[in-house]
């Protein structure tokens, strides 16, 4: 065990050209690449002078080879009770028609599209018909703000917008059409249309001239074949979470993306072509790009797209009844996402209703899984839950357990080891390696691999500042954490939690990591705040589980002892209360900065991906409720 994973990794690092040359072979190419990696000024460009159609390497091969009739994607919308298939076959017509709809109002190569959309097909039909004439889409997580699309839509200055009627969160409905039109009017940049997909829910008025309904204008539509496009085109912009101001859009090449795509449904997930393959997240995030859409399609697998919520849709067996109707074959979500249902379902009582024998393993990623969550997961379902660390900027995995080609011993909190082509490192402040188990930041040695950033969108300073000067020769991830002795990777969350206190350097995420192993605790979260004797001290925030009728106090009391016990005095964890909630985004990771920010008395604005606005002042409450922010220049 490791042996093989050994051999590949280190022929990724010493020879990264040969290594991605053969991994290049899996995916189909009109004309094969002159060089595979070219380096300019930083930006990492792979597969040059290679043409592909990523939109034909996801549906058309698959018919050519004879799975048209395969189911390729699963639809399952409980707030809406929808259930509904699409073979390979089918999925091309639509792709292709909705391709053609957009070519003739004017869309061609390098044309951006911004796609504004619920958790329905049409999110990835669109996707791919954008990819299919080789325009580049930009997804917006439906829902958001009209202030947060219309500064999307002046960066990436979309030729048209793809939106619905409307989405559906739980029993709520959200209009989505008076949000873009907001957007729109906002925008110093204007599209010129608008194809809006009418759901029943909500049927929105239409903007003559610029407006037009989706669905009649596919209808009328010819089938547009697949345009051959440069491996170093882009295929997408996607804006991080959390941004705030001018939004940082990560580009996405198509010839990288799609082998490293390849690879990693085969290597890493182990998920062959007939495997149901179902990553619980939105289309608006990284993962649902990378393996809601592209990757599972690439690699003929079944993939579900499901409107609804681990919980409340209708209860928390919601994931369990799909893993059983489906088969399901592989499971990624996030880690929030088991610890909701943890939550409502302590003794998981739901599960036992359902079979979830065709479940291969369970992958977890989006934020760090703590040690609680892991081992609840794989003790109420008997399977192997894996972690794995990854960011929007790298489309894939930094670290995982490799299942599909060397499967290694699993170790609660860590996501196991480097994939191929990541040589990570864990670098002191002056740039030096820090030994075995010593807490650094994470950095990634150049080059990147395949999938990772090409750059940001017409904003090349902001690339070179965010991530490749503050160590030379490097990418930084942002993240601290440090590599042990047999080569495991522990993340220990983004650089600024790591706190000063009294010239001690502590991981706040360790000690959530120790908060979420008392009983009654269903979820924790841990902040530096301000302090004006020590730098600063740890103040943390628990969510008790249901059922957990508990005095605060002594449960704050417990808390204490055990941090104490396991990190020592110097940990000086004094600071802690229970919370009904915790404020965060809407893929699920905490909004730590902001719950400082209001612990220290700072300015902040209201986050633009937050999921419910009213947790904030929840938190402000029980922030001030402990006495904080501290009067300045006062004893503490």
């Amino acid at each position: 065990m490791g042996e093989i994973y050994d051999k590949v990794y280190k022929e990724s690092i010493d020879n990264p050209e040969k290594f991605w040359a053969e991994a290049s072979t899996k995916v189909h190419w009109y004309n094969k690449w002159d060089r595979v990696l070219d380096v300019v000024d930083g930006h990492y460009r792979w597969f040059v002078g290679g043409t592909m159609n990523t939109c034909y390497n996801a549906v058309d091969l698959h018919i050519e080879n004879g799975h048209g009739d395969d189911i390729a994607i699963i639809y399952d919308s409980p707030v809406t009770n929808t259930k509904k298939t699409y073979t390979y076959n089918e999925l091309r017509d639509r792709v292709a028609k909705t391709a053609g709809m957009l070519s003739s109002h004017g869309v061609v190569k390098g044309n951006r599209v911004i796609i504004y959309m619920p958790m329905i097909p049409e999110a990835a039909i669109a996707m791919l018909a954008c990819a299919r004439i080789g325009a580049i889409h930009s997804v917006v997580f439906g829902g958001f703000a009209a202030h947060e699309l219309a500064t999307r839509i002046d960066d990436a200055r979309p030729k048209v917008v793809m939106s619905a009627s409307c989405g559906v969160e739980v029993s709520k409905v959200i209009n989505y059409k008076p949000l873009l039109d907001e957007a729109i009017e906002q925008s110093t940049y204007k599209p010129v249309k608008c194809f809006i997909h009418q759901r029943e829910e909500a049927v929105a008025d239409l903007v003559e001239g610029r407006d037009f309904d989706w669905a009649e204008e596919e209808a009328k539509s010819e089938l547009a074949a697949c345009v051959p496009v440069d491996a170093i085109d882009p295929l997408y912009i996607l804006y991080t979470s959390g941004t705030t101001g001018k939004p940082k859009g990560v580009i996405r090449s198509n010839g990288g993306h799609s082998v490293a795509m390849k690879w990693s449904m085969d290597n890493i997930y182990n998920a062959r072509a007939g495997d149901v393959f179902w990553a619980a997240s939105d289309v608006g995030w990284v993962v649902g790009h990378s393996y809601i859409v592209y990757a599972p399609l690439m690699n003929g697998c079944s993939t579900i797209i499901y409107e609804g919520k681990p919980v409340r849709t209708p209860d928390a067996g919601a994931f369990w009844r799909v893993c059983e109707e489906y088969k399901v074959n592989v499971l990624f979500s996030a880690p929030t996402a088991f610890r909701a249902i943890r939550k409502e379902d302590p003794e998981a009582e739901f599960l036992k209703q359902y079979d979830l024998s065709s479940v291969k393993n369970i992958f977890m990623a989006g934020e760090r899984c703590d040690t609680a969550t892991y081992e609840w997961t794989k003790s109420v379902t008997g399977k192997e839950v894996i972690d794995h660390w990854w960011q929007t900027e790298t489309g894939w995995a930094i670290a995982a357990n490799p299942t599909g080609l060397d499967p290694m011993t699993v170790h609660a909190g860590s996501p196991t080891k480097p994939m191929p082509g990541f040589n990570l490192q864990a670098l002191d402040a002056d740039g030096k390696q820090c030994e075995p188990g010593v807490l650094g930041n994470l950095v990634l040695k150049l080059p990147l691999p395949p999938s990772c950033l090409m750059g940001i969108w017409e904003d090349e300073a902001r690339y070179q500042n965010s991530y490749l000067k503050f160590y030379e020769g490097y990418y930084l991830t942002g993240d601290s954490g440090y590599i042990d002795k047999d080569g495991y990777v522990w993340v220990m969350g983004r650089m600024d939690g790591v706190i000063n206190v009294a010239g001690h350097r502590l991981s706040t995420g360790e000690m959530e990591e120790i908060a979420g192993t008392h009983p009654d605790v269903a979820e924790a979260a841990v902040i530096g705040v301000d302090d004006e004797l020590k730098g600063e001290s740890p103040m943390g925030f628990v969510v008790l589980k249901s059922g957990a009728n508990r005095d605060h106090a002594e449960v704050v009391a417990e808390l204490v002892q055990l941090i104490r016990k396991q990190i020592g005095p110097v940990a000086a964890f004094k600071i802690a209360t229970v919370v009904q909630r915790l404020p965060k985004t809407r893929s699920g990771k905490i909004l730590r900065g902001t719950m400082r920010s209001i612990a220290d008395g700072k300015e902040w604005n209201m986050p633009s991906t937050i999921e419910d606005e009213s947790v904030l002042p929840e938190m402000t409450e029980a922030i001030n409720a402990l006495g904080y922010p501290k009067p300045k220049n006062k004893d503490i």
